[in-house]
C-alpha cells in the first residue's frame, strides 16, 4: 500500500503541535484544579500526552531526518470550569483530526492516538459533572447554566442567580420541616420548580384562607399568580431544593440569604 511521505509528515507535525499544546494547556489546568482527585486525573492525561508526543516526534524524525518545528497554541481560560470544558472540546477535536489521519495516512500510530483522544475526552466529560458553579448574580448579561446542577449545589435559603429589569431567578434550599414562609407579591407572578425533595403548596386570596393545596415532588412546577398568598412547606426527609422565577424581580440585585432568618430580617428593610 502506497503512503505519501509528505502527507504523513504534515499529519505528524500537526499531531506534534496538538500534543505539545495539550501538555502546556493541561499542566496549567491542573494547577487550578479544585481538589487532588481532579488534579490527578488531569496530570494522568498529561503523562499520556507526553508519551504520544514522543511517539509522533520519533516517527517524524525517522521519516524526515529533521527536528519538528512548531509553535504551541496557548488555550486561555478564566476559570477551572471553563478550562475543563475547553479541554473536553480539545480532545473531541483531536479525535476527529486523528480519525481523518487514520484514513488519509493508513498509519497505525494515528489509530493509537485516536483511542487516546477518545479516553481523554471521556475523562474530561466526567470531570465537568463535578465542577462546582460560582453562585452569584449574573444578571444584566447573557448567561447559560445547568439549572438543575446549580439548584442542587446551592445550600443557602436564597441566592439570586440572575436579576434583570423584568425578571429574576433565585435558588433556594428549604430545611426539613421548614417552609418558604407565608407571603404575597401584589404585582409579581412567580414560577417555582423543585429539583429535589417534596412539599406541600398552599395558596389563597387571604392569609387566613389558603383554600388551594397540592403535593409537589422533584420535577414539579408551581405557578403563583400575583396577589395570591402562598407558602411551600418541606414535607420530605431531605432539604428541598428549588429555583424561583419572579416577573418582575422581587429581591435586590445580588441577594444572598444564608438562612431564612437572614431573609426575614432583610425583607424588613426592603
Amino acid at each position: 500500500m502506497y503512503r505519501d511521505p509528505q502527507r504523513i509528515a504534515d499529519a505528524l507535525l500537526a499531531g506534534i503541535k496538538r500534543e505539545a499544546s495539550a501538555i502546556q494547556f493541561y499542566s496549567r489546568l491542573a494547577q487550578s484544579a479544585p481538589n487532588q482527585s481532579h488534579q490527578y486525573e488531569i496530570l494522568h492525561t498529561v503523562q499520556n500526552k507526553q508519551v504520544q508526543l514522543k511517539q509522533f516526534t520519533d516517527y517524524y524524525i525517522g521519516l524526515t531526518g529533521l527536528q519538528p518545528e512548531y509553535q504551541i497554541e496557548e488555550v486561555p481560560f478564566r476559570s477551572y470550569g471553563e478550562g475543563i470544558q475547553k479541554a473536553y472540546r480539545f480532545e473531541v477535536d483531536g479525535f476527529r483530526e486523528y480519525q481523518e489521519n487514520v484514513h488519509s495516512t493508513q498509519l497505525p500510530l494515528f489509530f493509537q492516538a485516536l483511542n487516546g483522544e477518545r479516553m481523554n475526552a471521556a475523562r474530561f466529560k466526567f470531570l465537568t459533572k463535578y465542577v462546582p458553579y460560582r453562585l452569584k448574580d449574573y444578571g444584566g448579561e447573557p448567561f447559560v447554566i445547568d439549572i438543575e446542577k446549580a439548584t442542587l449545589q446551592n445550600k443557602t435559603y436564597r441566592t439570586a442567580l440572575w436579576t434583570g429589569d423584568k425578571l429574576q431567578l433565585t435558588l433556594m434550599s428549604i430545611d426539613v420541616g421548614d417552609d418558604i414562609g407565608l407571603e404575597v407579591h401584589p404585582k409579581t407572578d412567580q414560577f417555582i420548580r423543585l429539583e429535589q425533595g417534596q412539599g406541600l403548596v398552599q395558596m389563597g386570596d387571604t392569609k387566613n384562607n389558603l383554600d388551594y393545596e397540592a403535593e409537589v415532588y422533584d420535577n414539579y412546577a408551581i405557578f403563583i399568580p400575583a396577589g395570591k398568598w402562598h407558602n411551600v412547606t418541606n414535607t420530605g426527609k431531605v432539604p428541598m431544593k428549588l429555583y424561583a422565577i419572579y416577573a418582575p424581580p422581587e429581591h435586590p440585585f445580588g441577594t444572598v440569604h444564608k438562612t431564612k432568618a437572614d431573609a426575614m430580617e432583610a425583607e424588613d428593610t426592603y
